[in-house]
């Protein structure tokens, strides 16, 4: 997350600490996230339910497609995409579209009302996810979307794309809550926006999960490292940020995130999404045997 301009956002306000403010934001992380996991496991199920339909549902659109030379096209590169890049580029469509909203100047109050995270405010809670589709700049929008789209095959492979889709929520609430917890505890009601923590849990995840894997910088490839070690760095480097108050990023709210994946990937599946099979059973039930 970054810190959005005071020239955009309302001055900085001074704040007390108090365990009863930060009473409305954890419920909401606890219930977003139980929310996010609940639907994934429902997701799923029907996913699974629907699979000889949805393929011919496939092979109709196809057959459709047949209609124009772009929209073959298109198709075909879609076709080609992993599942975690098509999750990916959802979430990026997603993303730009509220970056776009951060230009038109009629929607400016709105999107610094609901779409940045600030323990100051009154209306606590929807910003706390709404901030992680949000962008207020082009580069930290194109960093942040290039890494979701770089990591997101390896995070959908470990997880599925319903329990990412869970997990990638969860992690973003997850960390605008740290965000809040250290900006409460340090006084200073500032605002935050961005998709980062939710993307430091997906590359918590997936660096924990593969962590011998070798990784490179975009612009300086010959330089090589293990996700292992990449996550080490990203963690002491957040933690830095915090002890030296350094102000360019949202560091709590990066380093809750990481930490949030990383205990994922260690007891997230085993504790977590392994207890499903009760949601599932029940929504079965709901359902009904028969097709709808």
């Amino acid at each position: 997350m970054e810190l959005l301009p005071v020239k955009v956002a309302d001055a900085e306000d001074v704040l007390t600490f108090s365990f009863r403010r930060l009473a409305l934001p954890l419920g909401f992380t606890v219930l977003v996230s139980g929310a996010s996991f609940v639907g994934a496991s429902i997701w799923q199920y029907e996913g699974m339910r629907s699979q000889a339909s949805r393929l011919w549902q496939r092979n109709a659109l196809q057959q459709r497609l047949k209609a124009g030379q772009w929209r073959r096209e298109i198709n075909s590169w879609w076709e080609q995409q992993t599942e975690g890049q098509q999750m990916a580029l959802w979430i990026i469509s997603a993303n730009v579209l509220v970056f776009l909203a951060w230009r038109i100047p009629a929607l400016q109050s709105t999107m610094v009302r609901y779409f940045s995270s600030n323990p100051a405010k009154k209306n606590l809670c929807l910003p706390m996810i709404l901030s992680t589709f949000s962008h207020y700049s082009a580069w930290h929008l194109a960093a942040n979307m290039y890494v979701l789209y770089s990591f997101s095959t390896a995070a959908v492979m470990v997880m599925g794309r319903e329990q990412f889709m869970a997990f990638y929520l969860s992690a973003g609430v997850t960390s605008s809550l740290a965000s809040y917890v250290h900006k409460m505890a340090l006084g200073r009601g500032v605002s935050s926006l961005g998709a980062s923590g939710a993307i430091m849990g997906m590359l918590g995840l997936v660096c924990t999960q593969f962590p011998t894997t070798h990784l490179a910088i975009l612009f300086l490839p010959m330089f090589t490292f293990t996700a292992g070690s990449a996550i080490k760095v990203i963690v002491a480097a957040d933690t830095a940020g915090i002890v030296f108050g350094w102000k360019l990023f949202d560091h709590a709210a990066h380093l809750g995130g990481a930490l949030f994946g990383i205990s994922y990937c260690k007891w997230g599946h085993q504790y977590i999404w392994s207890q499903r099979e009760p949601i599932v059973r029940w929504w079965h039930e709901v359902r009904g045997p028969g097709p709808r």
